[in-house]
């Protein structure tokens, strides 16, 4: 079965949580530009050193450098038969780029979770997530500001996806299992 499906929502949602069991669960790959910048970051790769300045600011890595990563990523092998993208598109720019991309391949988007989440307890989470895992983009004024940057700049996202018949929102807060089985459910 061939699945194409983004997860969408605030930092802190457990779009990376979910991606993972889907991934899992859907046999296909789940692709984290966070992931993936966090690899080259640690790597200090030239890529890393930019995305770091970008990530400890709590901004988003430009537009140019995202779409070139994950398009090289769509076109691995193993994303032939699908894909679950967590963290991409993020701008209404990056959505039509991904449009061209799978376009290219007479593909397209099947599937778009919005994961929903209480502010207060996305904090809570990635304060959390801050001390267990010693993320430097983790404090939290840059948390408040990521939260306002994705309200600001991907959350209009759901209004595209919503005119196409893609957005399907599901609870974020609950047991993971019972949040796995509602996106599950969503998308069968």
């Amino acid at each position: 079965m061939s699945s194409r499906i983004i997860l969408i929502g605030p930092p802190g949602a457990g779009k990376g949580t979910q991606a993972a069991r889907l991934s899992e669960a859907l046999g296909v790959p789940a692709i984290s530009t966070g992931d993936i910048f966090r690899a080259n970051v640690k790597g200090e790769t030239e890529l890393g050193k930019l995305a770091k300045r970008y990530m400890d600011a709590g901004e988003y890595v430009p537009d140019e450098v995202t779409n070139s990563m994950v398009a090289d990523r769509l076109a691995q092998d193993d994303a032939a038969d699908g894909f679950l993208l967590d963290g991409y598109p993020r701008t209404s720019a990056q959505v039509d780029e991904l449009d061209r991309i799978l376009a290219a391949e007479d593909k397209s988007i099947e599937h778009v979770v919005e994961l929903t989440a209480d502010t207060d307890e996305v904090v809570a989470r990635l304060l959390a997530r801050a001390q267990t895992d010693g993320r430097s983009d983790d404090s939290e004024d840059v948390i408040r500001h990521r939260l306002d940057v994705y309200e600001e700049q991907t959350q209009p996202l759901t209004d595209i996806y919503r005119s196409r018949g893609l957005l399907r929102q599901v609870d974020g807060l609950g047991e993971v299992e019972d949040i796995t089985e509602r996106i599950l459910s969503t998308i069968r």
